[in-house]
């Protein structure tokens, strides 16, 4: 018994260019593809089922390689400050949000970024407490290595003039050493420690929220690193096996484990890839560095624009060595953030010196800052990368001012990755960056700025087909399930992302425009545009 999908053009991906008019799937599975007259002479006795694409476009079902779900629905709940163009707006926007709230309320905001306002500057935390006085507020910056907290947060977190910088993290300060509310990286955990815990029935609904968004836009699955969290794996784990059931709700989340529940994890008997159908183990979740926004991303060299600056190393070296070692003892993988060349030099280095011994893959997360140090290694060590095409949409031309003109000419080198045979992943960071697919293919693509419209490094624009594998082959291949995932060929999941137009035949600039008309996942239909 099976499904006939007819009636529009399928991408198989195994070659540039392959097409099949008709896939025949059961069980969850592809079982053939081929002519549709092929098939249903083939199959005549085990239709049950038939979906015509009424012209639509049929690809391998879309994953992202590096997101937040639970994040994205916090984006998708919490005020949205990503959009904003002015610290002027965000006041303002607070302003109106603090009416709807009671005395002693948290206020969170997602996605502030300076770099995209009128006049970019950090806002100060007298004009945070001026807004709101009488409430902690938390607002997170877009790279979600910084935040800003009023005086009541940072009283609340009893941090005060004589509180330590902790490892990897930065409490700035003005000239007589009082803070300002800017928090770096890992101090950030300062304030976001006494933000009142998320019950697990609320993050079940963040999970749903999030899929839902994240199926109408025609993913089917994501590389998600959530578990660190949220008051704990043990919660955060139920919550996202009581949000994606199998049944009412389909989606393929592999789940990273950051370094602070990878004992829990252990402890609790799951290894690499265990799990459920649709939610499973990833690899050992680190950060080596921090963001180039806030200047915390790990450089071999200082900022252009700050020369007492190379940035912050998350962990000591024999800290971030030890925690190599100790995902190998567990014969585990290890995905790790490092956007400074400094910072995926070092894990580079780790990861030759203590290869894994099971057909498992290392990720390193984001690799934007590039030298030809980290390419040659690079090219000696089985290591996926993890890239955010949409990164260059939003950092160019500001990240030109940070790291200069030359390093920046030869930095989010996609195309010279791919040239090397460095395998790559496609995804987003969501929330960090909008979560639509098809922006990243766009921006693979074209490698335009959303903030000047200049293209940016020209040379290392993808192909359509090097975009889309991004996606599809990529995400796959970064966990090992290149044979039954990201192609449309018998024996693969019967996951699909059909669009209403070929992305092959518009016209690159309009790519973001183009409908998701089906979101397929185990040869369900999760998602049917109106």
């Amino acid at each position: 018994m099976g499904i006939l999908w007819y009636g529009g053009t399928f991408y198989t991906l195994e070659e540039k260019g392959e097409t099949v008019e008709a896939v025949f799937t059961s069980n969850g599975r592809i079982t053939a593809v081929g002519t549709e007259q092929s098939l249903r002479e083939t199959y005549k006795e085990d239709i049950t089922e038939e979906h015509n694409l009424q012209g639509a476009t049929a690809y391998p079902g879309f994953v992202d390689s590096h997101l937040h779900i639970i994040g994205h629905g916090e984006k998708l709940t919490h005020l949205d400050l990503s959009s904003m163009q002015s610290a002027e707006e965000v006041l303002r926007a607070l302003q109106s949000k603090v009416k709807t709230l009671q005395a002693g309320e948290w206020i969170i905001g997602e996605g502030w970024n300076e770099n995209q306002w009128e006049n970019p500057r950090i806002l100060s935390k007298e004009e945070l407490d001026q807004v709101a006085p009488n409430q902690p507020l938390l607002l997170t910056r877009v790279c979600r290595h910084a935040v800003l907290a009023n005086s009541k947060a940072i009283q609340l977190a009893g941090v005060n003039r004589d509180t330590p910088d902790p490892q990897g993290g930065l409490i700035e300060r003005n000239e007589h050493g009082d803070e300002t509310g800017f928090f770096l990286d890992t101090a950030q955990d300062l304030i976001k420690h006494v933000i009142p815990e998320v019950s697990e029935a609320n993050l079940t609904t963040l999970v749903k929220k999030s899929v839902d968004d994240l199926t109408r836009l025609g993913l089917t699955g994501g590389h998600t690193e959530d578990l660190n969290y949220y008051g704990g794996y043990r919660k955060t784990y139920s919550a996202f096996n009581k949000g994606i059931d199998g049944t009412q709700r389909k989606f393929r989340a592999h789940l990273l484990v950051h370094h602070g529940v990878f004992d829990d994890v252990m402890e609790d008997g799951l290894d690499y890839g265990g799990g459920t159908q649709f939610i499973e183990i990833g690899a050992m979740k680190i950060f080596s560095d921090g963001a180039l926004g806030g200047r915390t991303a790990w450089l071999s060299e200082p900022y252009a624009d700050e020369p007492d600056n190379v940035g912050i190393p998350i962990h000591s070296d024999e800290g971030l060595e030890s925690l190599v070692r100790k995902a190998r003892a567990k014969d585990m993988p290890v995905a790790v953030h490092a956007i400074g060349d400094k910072a995926a030099i070092t894990i580079a280095k780790l990861l030759e010196k203590y290869p894994l011994q099971k057909d498992r893959r290392d990720r390193i997360i984001h690799a934007q800052i590039v030298n030809q140090e980290l390419l040659d290694i690079l090219q000696r060590i089985p290591v996926v990368l993890d890239i955010q095409p949409t990164f260059v949409s939003s950092d160019f031309p500001w990240v030109v001012e940070r790291v200069g003109q030359e390093r920046a000419s030869h930095s989010y080198p996609w195309k010279t990755f791919l040239e090397l045979g460095i395998p790559c992943a496609g995804g987003s960071d969501a929330p960090i960056e909008s979560v639509n697919p098809l922006l990243g293919i766009q921006a693979a693509v074209l490698r335009r700025s959303s903030i000047d419209g200049k293209t940016y490094n020209q040379a290392q624009c993808l192909s359509l087909y090097e975009a889309i594998s991004l996606y599809t082959k990529g995400s796959a291949y970064a966990i090992g399930k290149e044979e039954e995932m990201g192609k449309i060929s018998p024996g693969y999941v019967a996951d699909f992302t059909i669009l209403e137009e070929d992305l092959f035949k518009v016209d690159p600039e309009t790519i973001d425009q183009v409908l998701v008309k089906k979101t397929v996942i185990d040869e369900t239909v999760v998602y049917q545009s109106e």
